[in-house]
């Protein structure tokens, strides 16, 4: 039995409807609200669910719990791995950050989770998880009607680059690891993907200039980047509503940016997925549209 934490987010929701397109499989969801009927309850707040949630779990695909300060998330993740070990979990799947993030804020409660799994009695993948596409996807698609304006893209990018990738690229890539480690496991071994780390990267690196270009043929007309300094975003940010630890990481991911830091250069992706991966600049393209900006220029039909 595989069990997929997290269903209702959206990278635990793509990796459950993956797995469940898979035959002869059985996958179970895991999540906050579950009512141990359509979903096993699993809330990382409340461990004595998951000593329940776990049972009979061969294969658990462990999405990560962030979104919280570093002790809430530590504790979770210790409190996940001690109900795996208990319940007799097999193999734990791990989603993780890329390399390329190990100086942001929010590398250190992967990094300490990826050493409490290691010391664990269970087998581990760790899938070290790629800066999603919704970084620049979301700051273009916001920035559309200003862009189209002004005539100006702003961001705290300065001359650096990241390397991106979709979110349906992981799940895709997740999906596999999980279906081949549990046929391995029932057919009377041990997963081919057993301690191994895959670093999942982008392909693609985009920066301030990528996205005024993407700008540019989305609103009909030319759109330059404008670098903001990260004093003038720190404040920005602060009168946004996001908690301090939101601001916190946001600030540190643009300041690894502007030490060009997030730029990758090796990548298991490839090998991993079935298709090539998704271009990122489609989906940009695409949050564009979708959010309801749309040029002048183009005409549509009926």
């Amino acid at each position: 039995m595989i069990l997929v934490t997290g269903v209702s987010g959206a990278l635990g929701g793509l990796i459950l409807d993956g797995l469940s397109a898979v035959g002869g499989l059985e996958v179970v969801p895991g999540t906050r609200s579950g009512d141990g009927t359509t979903a096993r309850r699993i809330d990382f707040d409340d461990p004595a669910t998951l000593a329940e949630g776990f049972k009979g779990v061969d294969v658990l695909v462990f999405v990560s719990a962030g979104y919280a300060e570093d002790d809430v998330v530590l504790a979770r993740h210790g409190a996940v791995a001690d109900a795996a070990a208990a319940a007799g979990v097999r193999h734990v799947i791990y989603t993780s950050l890329a390399g390329s993030g190990d100086l942001m804020t929010i590398a250190l409660a992967h990094r300490w989770t990826e050493a409490r799994l290691a010391a664990a009695p269970f087998d581990v993948t760790v899938l070290r998880n790629g800066l999603y596409a919704e970084v620049p996807v979301g700051l273009a698609a916001a920035s559309a009607e200003s862009a189209a304006t002004t005539g100006v893209f702003a961001a705290a990018f300065g001359v650096g680059r990241v390397s991106v990738v979709a979110r349906e690229d992981l799940a895709d890539v997740a999906v596999r690891v999980a279906a081949e480690t549990q046929r391995d496991l029932a057919a009377g071994g041990r997963s081919r993907h057993t301690n191994k780390t895959y670093e999942l990267e982008g392909v693609a690196a985009i920066g301030g200039h990528d996205i005024a270009e993407v700008l540019t043929n989305a609103v009909g007309r030319t759109v330059e980047y404008q670098t903001v300094s990260l004093s003038d975003t720190r404040e920005a940010l602060a009168g946004s509503g996001l908690d301090p630890y939101q601001i916190a990481h946001t600030i540190s991911l643009f300041s690894n940016l502007n030490a060009g830091l997030l730029e990758a250069h090796d990548t298991d992706l490839t090998t991993l997925l079935p298709t090539e991966p998704r271009p990122v600049r489609d989906l940009i393209t695409k949050a564009v549209q979708a959010s309801g900006y749309q040029s002048k220029s183009v005409t549509t039909r009926s």
